[in-house]
């Protein structure tokens, strides 16, 4: 009918995937009370646990969803086996810190979430309002077994940085979302915020649950309060790249760290992938600082590829941000040095640039699509950080029809996009120059 909206595309077969951003879906915003744009994360969530039978174990970086903790507590009270582990930082009831005592960043986020859990709206967060606001607090008191990663006895891995949940060893949920507020549906003191640019992905095999589960067990060891033999970080069994079908599409898993001399290492897998495109690679990246990636991008542009990047507006401007090379850019930090073996590329690519969205959101994805064949996804940034210290998933999905899904959304954020030396870079660069001159190159 002219004037009717697209159909929607089918799914790859057993995967789904949301998108908190895409235009063909809309949900009841908890924020603003109002209709929006989107597909709903934290149902999409709430979902799957509520199905659960027997088993759901988490890694997430951080969880300050309560509806997704109470989700947690209905499970253990039917009998389901519930495990949790999050991130040293995270890790902590916001509600019985002392905001005084916090770092700025910690600050923000204790006075986000205390707006957050307001539930009357009058502008007097209760100590009852904050308790029932606060995810891991309600977790703590309902007995859910929690650990962080200083449960090995360290003082933490680089970063837990995973986002995945493993229901009834056969059904896995990864992706790039966080389950917070800000990662899903946006900020309590931004009414035109809509949450940072994410999605979910929902594999339903047991193949590909098992491979999770054995990177889960390591983390979890013998439980809280246990012996110390949890793992993370570069105390892990750390294997290559483990291979799985899920439905029709080959799916390709890869946990992290690795050290650098380890062929197995998140950024030598990410270098082969990229020199695989024949056709087209498109990126929509949170964080792009790893040099090698970028000199491999060089090379296939150089060989005619079609490359397209968009990456977080407030990464993409740094010293170390490889999206510099690749518009022909190089930035001097605040000590007015170059970082060694910098190679901003002669010729600057066209398909660059940052998404606009509303203040105070961010651009969360770490996905690329090659030759519109193979889906690059994960929790893990395009960093030597994400490939040597923090623990990260990083999967690739053979799938033409999953493809789809993330062109699409890639297409999304492209129409609206800023490409090249946005006003926000020059000025930057403007600045530093005044400073600096050209720089001079670290040793």
């Amino acid at each position: 009918m002219l004037g009717a909206s697209a159909p929607d595309l089918a799914n790859a077969v057993g995967i789904d995937v949301a998108f908190n951003h895409r235009n063909g879906s809309r949900y009841h915003s908890p924020l603003t009370d109002e209709w929006r744009n989107g597909d709903d994360l934290e149902q999409f969530l709430i979902r799957a646990i509520d199905a659960a039978e027997q088993s759901v174990q988490m890694a997430v970086q951080e969880l300050t969803l309560p509806r997704v903790a109470v989700a947690f507590i209905r499970a253990q009270r039917r009998g389901v086996r519930v495990q949790i582990v999050l991130e040293n930082t995270y890790s902590t009831p916001w509600s019985e810190q002392q905001v005084s005592h916090l770092p700025k960043h910690q600050r923000h986020r204790w006075n986000r979430l205390n707006r957050l859990a307001d539930a009357n709206g009058d502008g007097i967060t209760t100590p009852d309002e904050a308790h029932q606001g606060d995810a891991v607090a309600l977790l703590k008191e309902a007995r859910v077994p929690l650990l962080d990663d200083t449960e090995d006895g360290s003082r933490g891995s680089g970063l837990m940085h995973h986002k995945f949940l493993i229901l009834d060893q056969a059904i896995v949920i990864t992706g790039s979302a966080n389950f917070t507020s800000s990662g899903i549906h946006g900020d309590a003191d931004a009414s035109k915020s809509r949450g940072n640019v994410n999605h979910l992905l929902r594999l339903n095999s047991a193949e590909l649950a098992n491979i999770f589960r054995v990177e889960f067990e390591q983390l979890w060891g013998d439980g809280p309060g246990g012996e110390k033999d949890s793992r993370f970080g570069r105390g892990k069994h750390s294997s290559g790249v483990q291979r799985t079908r899920v439905g029709n599409s080959e799916v390709e898993v890869l946990f992290t760290p690795h050290s650098k001399h380890d062929p197995n290492n998140g950024l030598n897998w990410l270098s082969t992938l990229l020199s695989s495109a024949k056709q087209h690679i498109d990126m929509a990246l949170f964080v792009f600082s790893a040099q090698q990636l970028a000199d491999v991008l060089q090379v296939r542009a150089e060989a005619g590829v079609k490359i397209r990047l968009l990456a977080d507006r407030s990464f993409a401007s740094r010293f170390y941000s490889e999206v510099l090379d690749l518009l022909g850019m190089a930035l001097p930090d605040r000590n007015c040095k170059i970082e060694p073996d910098n190679q901003p590329f002669e010729i600057p690519l066209h398909g660059v640039g940052t998404p606009r969205l509303a203040r105070g959101d961010k651009l969360h994805h770490k996905f690329a699509v090659i030759d519109k064949r193979k889906v690059i996804t994960g929790s893990f940034n395009w960093s030597p950080s994400a490939a040597h210290t923090n623990d990260e998933t990083l999967l690739v999905i053979h799938s033409p029809q999953l493809a789809k899904h993330f062109t699409r959304e890639m297409d999304r954020l492209w129409d609206s996009a800023e490409l090249g030396i946005t006003p926000h870079i020059q000025r930057k660069l403007d600045r530093q120059r005044i400073r600096c001159g050209d720089g001079v190159e670290r040793d």
